[in-house]
This record gives structure tokens, C-alpha cells and sequence, in this order.
């Protein structure tokens, strides 16, 4: 990532997406918008990797609730990278309550509000810090890839994994 402008950000679609048949919708958003999957995988995610996820709301009256709502089923969690890819994820997500979203986010065009409870589809990190502490609890650094976008790919050879730099 030689640009200080490119970020990674994590992403996590969450179980109530997952169930829905979601995945490939969100992810091609992210993808039709420019950036790039760098890790991906599906996981259930347990009580203690919620817990350390969220731990910033431990305490809040919320926080068994989005525990119990995060590991309900399995979700994908993903390592997104792009410019500003930070603050662009978080403009596609849209705001956190779904009726708050405005529409063409992913919150504001696939996230419900039941009553008793938000469905949010997705989460996404908040700030450079959050993001690494985020993609440091769900990725290794082997699960994360380098790879160049289909444009640029003609003109490279390979990743140099050792150098972090590609071969022309």
C-alpha cells in the first residue's frame, strides 16, 4: 500500500444479511465502487470475539443484545482496501438505524427495524485505529492478500511478497 491514501477497513456482514442472501449484493458494492477484497471469510462469530469486538460498549444497556445478535449466525468478515476506503465504507454503510439510512446506502436500502430491534446488515470500522484493532481480531497477516485491479494487472508480473512491491 505505497499510497497513504489507501486505507483498510474492516467489514463485517452480519448475520441477518447472511441469512437473507445478502452477501453478494453487499460485496459487489464495495467492488462496483472501486475497492478491493483483500481477506475474506465466513465465520460464526463466538461470544468472547463479540465481546472483545464491541468491548467499547460493554456496560451500555445495548450490549447483551448486540452480543446476542452478532452471534446468532455466521457472518463474513472482510479486509476492504481503497482510498479513503475507511470513510467511503462508512458513507456506503449509511447511518447505524436503518431508518436513519438514507437510501442508496446498504443500511438505508437493506437494513429493517423491527420494532424491538435494528437489523443493520453490516459493520464497518470508524477510524484507522479502530480499523486495525478490528482487522487484527479476525485476520493473520498471511489471510490478507496483495493483488492489483484488473487495470493494472496487465502491467505488473507478480507481488514480491519479501520486497512489498510489485515486479513490472
Amino acid at each position: 500500500m505505497a499510497d497513504n491514501k489507501v486505507e483498510r477497513t474492516l467489514v463485517i456482514i452480519k448475520p441477518d444479511a447472511v441469512v437473507r442472501g445478502l452477501i453478494g449484493e453487499i460485496i459487489s458494492r464495495f467492488e462496483k465502487k472501486g475497492l478491493k477484497i483483500v481477506g475474506m471469510k465466513m465465520i460464526h462469530i463466538d461470544r468472547e470475539l463479540a465481546e472483545r469486538h464491541y468491548e467499547e460498549h460493554k456496560g451500555k444497556p445495548f450490549f447483551n443484545a448486540l452480543i446476542d445478535y452478532i452471534t446468532k449466525a455466521p457472518s463474513v468478515v472482510m479486509v476492504v482496501e481503497g482510498r479513503y476506503a475507511i470513510s467511503v465504507v462508512r458513507k456506503m454503510a449509511g447511518a447505524t438505524d436503518p431508518k436513519d439510512a438514507e437510501p442508496g446506502t446498504i443500511r438505508g436500502d437493506l437494513g429493517l427495524d423491527v420494532g424491538d430491534a435494528i437489523y443493520n446488515v453490516v459493520h464497518a470500522s470508524d477510524s484507522p485505529e479502530s480499523a486495525e484493532r478490528e482487522i487484527n481480531l479476525y485476520f493473520k497477516p498471511e489471510e490478507i492478500f496483495e493483488y492489483s485491479k484488473a487495470a493494472d494487472w496487465f502491467y505488473k508480473t507478480h507481488w514480491d511478497k519479501e520486497k512489498g512491491e510489485w515486479i513490472e
